[in-house]
């Protein structure tokens, strides 16, 4: 294991430097290493390692959704929050229910099937958008108007809504869970209460900080615990975890700002490690056979997706602020998929659905389309279609 640590650790390096030099997104370059050198590859990632894949890329996740609400600023949040709420549900469920109707269209999938293939599909991943809009907020790319916390706000929630869909088709699919119409009424309470528990946990970390004499690398420590406090019992109590853990962040921002951004800063350090780990493993889960399986018609039900989410940003953007470039933008950012695809592409096959091979496929066709284009999209298009805060200049 140690080997495949340190073959991890010094690849992502080079790989990061590597893309970088030619102007492309690091990450890019790490998650085409995780699918050289991980099982579908060459094999040299030790099975130990992958067994526990889903584990590591979910703390290097935590680590940047609590870098995330760190940086979280409430008067930003005010003059947004009407269109990120619209942002958190329109998109996935336009995409969602598209490519449930291609899937039936074009696959003769039955509707139950379709419609866990379409909310596989729906969902924006927090691996590749939260990091990018996180360093353009720190250039101050769009800070005029928002657009990186709005996208952040957004996609932070989207998953929820597409993970519980998925969930519910999936019910109806073996006979088992609860019904389409409950599972959908649950949604507004896992994320309420995702928001409490990460602000309740919020509160209880700055009570503890005032009482107790920490060494920044105790406080950091004690943060990273309450984090991950707040991902377990969301899992436990069917609540936003992940929201939970953002929302942590942004609360002991407001309540503590001169420690907030100090956390911040070691969080970034700790990121630059977290997140070789992150995209080559999400890269190690590519079987790029797979995806070739899904040919021509996965393409085709992949950009119908792609088009009903982009309208539904443009959708949820009606009465904003934005420029017609940041709207363009907005849309853009709003494509990578990778994260939730990687962690539930498998579980249809997995559980005996007759097309769950199918879905693997389209599953595995996403990740490898929108990861990439979506990344270096983002990045290409920034000085064009964002303004950049001029004390940032």
């Amino acid at each position: 294991m140690i080997f495949s640590i340190a073959l991890i650790i010094i690849l992502g390096l080079i790989a990061n430097r590597l893309f970088a030099r030619f102007n492309l997104p690091g990450l890019l370059g790490m998650i085409i290493v995780g699918i050289v050198i991980g099982p579908y590859g060459l094999d040299w990632i030790e099975p130990a390692i992958m067994r526990n894949a889903a584990d590591i890329r979910m703390l290097a996740l935590v680590v940047i959704l609590l870098r995330a609400g760190l940086g979280l600023e409430k008067d930003l949040l005010q003059q947004i929050g009407p269109t990120a709420i619209k942002m958190s549900f329109i998109p996935c469920l336009l995409e969602g229910f598209t490519v449930m109707g291609m899937a039936y269209w074009l696959l003769g999938l039955p509707w139950v099937e379709a419609g866990i293939l379409g909310f596989i599909i729906a969902a924006v991943s927090p691996a590749v958008i939260v990091p990018a809009m996180l360093n353009l907020k720190a250039e101050g790319w769009g800070m005029k108007r928002g657009v990186p916390i709005l996208v952040l706000a957004g996609a932070s929630v989207d998953d929820v809504f597409a993970i519980t869909l998925f969930t519910a088709f999936l019910g109806m699919a073996t006979q088992a869970g609860q019904s389409l119409a409950f599972q959908v009424a649950w949604i507004p309470v896992q994320i309420i209460g995702g928001i409490l528990l990460g602000a309740l946990l919020g509160l209880g970390l700055d009570a503890l900080f005032r009482r107790l004499d920490l060494t920044r690398l105790e406080a950091i420590g004690l943060t990273l615990t309450s984090a991950l406090a707040a991902l377990l019992l969301g899992k436990a109590l069917e609540l936003a975890g992940l929201l939970g853990v953002m929302t942590l962040g942004f609360v002991l921002l407001e309540r503590r700002r001169d420690l907030a951004a100090q956390q911040e800063r070691a969080l970034n350090q700790v990121w630059f490690f977290a997140q070789i780990f992150l995209f080559i493993l999400i890269g190690a889960e590519v079987d790029l056979a797979v995806a070739w399986q899904a040919g021509l018609t996965g393409l085709v039900i992949i950009a119908a997706g792609l088009l009903a989410r982009t309208t539904g940003v443009m959708l949820s953007l009606r009465g904003s602020d934005l420029t017609r470039k940041e709207r363009i933008f907005t849309a853009i950012a709003y494509t990578p998929k990778a994260t939730v695809q990687a962690a539930i592409g498998g579980i249809p096959l997995a559980m005996g659905i007759a097309s769950g091979a199918t879905m693997l496929a389209l599953a595995v066709l996403a990740v490898v389309i929108t990861a990439s284009l979506g990344a270096i999209a983002i990045q290409a298009t920034t000085p064009h279609l964002l303004e950049r805060a001029p004390e940032t200049q």
